[in-house]
């Protein structure tokens, strides 16, 4: 009997409509377009607007494009997992309120954590339940409306985050499609460097904190960026020699979209050459949770059965790592 494995079956993505290009910013803090284009290959982000709209917002527009797509009936979904660093509020779950949204009437459903590898982290957990044969459908949405922690007059982060949302159908594969293996890290040092200090419990919201403006996110960009090249192109490589892969054998990249020049140093330890690299980056920006599946749904129409995938990413806390996944169809 074939081994059973969990294939991506369907995805879907949303990104808000308001556009905040790099001439926006030149008006709110001091920086330029040719600055950031140059350092990180952003030319513009998409923000949430609107009274009351959180991340959930974003998750089940994916989820619902996700559906309508493959013309799948909600209640057949039995886990809902929504990789977020952005719940729409704290105790309460932001999957579990997704999930009756979109009617998955069927799904228990929970939130995953990890900074900018929730979504890899979130691959890693879906796969399980499906290996396990406990479970057929799961749906694992990243989805982050970044724009809720950004400091709006702080250069070194506002230009880097956007708001977006990209969901992912798990379910068996007994053709030997689907996800092969992983290899996922952290280390707890990096907390000191990609945060927000406030908030938790370690420091609680106070009117001292509202003032001191610690309810928004803090990164020493020159710590993470050094940790992340070396960690991002690391694990990808990892993940090859574990696999024999071959920089021939490899047919996509899908790297976080942290900072282009993250990207290359990844591709270029992988040997692969650019037509090999997704990236959409310059559109939306980091998206965080959201980045990888974004780049699913918007390269969706040019991957074919069989296809291999090596995914990587890194983020705070510090987490990061690679997967190494067959495609299971043609779209």
């Amino acid at each position: 009997m074939s081994k059973t494995t969990a294939a991506i079956t369907a995805v879907g993505s949303y990104v808000p409509d308001f556009v905040m290009t790099n001439k926006i910013l030149e008006t709110l803090v001091d920086t330029n377009d040719e600055w950031i284009t140059t350092r990180t290959g952003i030319k513009e982000r998409r923000i949430l607007k609107g009274e009351g709209l959180g991340t959930s917002y974003l998750a089940i527009k994916a989820a619902e494009q996700l559906l309508e797509k493959r013309k799948l009936d909600p209640k057949e979904i039995e886990l809902i997992i929504v990789a977020t660093a952005t719940p729409d509020m704290l105790v309460a779950a932001t999957a579990a309120y997704v999930a009756s949204e979109i009617g998955a009437t069927n799904a228990f459903a929970y939130d995953l954590q990890a900074a900018c590898s929730s979504f890899l982290y979130g691959m890693s957990t879906a796969a399980s339940y499906i290996e396990s044969g406990r479970y057929k459908k799961v749906l694992l949405i990243g989805a982050d409306k970044m724009s809720s922690i950004i400091d709006y007059t702080d250069r070194t982060t506002c230009i880097i985050f956007g708001d977006g949302a990209g969901a992912a159908l798990f379910e068996p594969n007994n053709e030997g499609l689907g996800l092969q293996d992983e290899y996922l890290r952290s280390d707890g040092v990096g907390r000191n460097f990609l945060k927000m200090d406030a908030g938790g419990s370690l420091l609680p919201a106070s009117e001292e904190t509202v003032k001191n403006r610690q309810h928004f996110i803090y990164q020493d960009g020159k710590s993470v960026f050094k940790f992340a090249v070396t960690n991002m192109a690391d694990s990808a490589a990892k993940i090859m020699e574990r696999n024999n892969l071959t920089h021939e054998d490899v047919d996509w990249l899908i790297p976080h979209q942290a900072n282009k020049r993250i990207i290359d140093a990844t591709s270029n330890r992988m040997g692969l050459d650019d037509s090999k690299v997704m990236m959409n980056i310059q559109r939306y920006g980091n998206t965080t949770s959201a980045t990888l599946p974004l780049l699913l749904s918007d390269y969706e129409s040019q991957l074919k059965k069989g296809d291999n995938l090596v995914f990587a990413a890194f983020g705070g806390g510090f987490t990061w790592g690679s997967i190494y996944l067959k495609w299971a169809y043609n779209s």
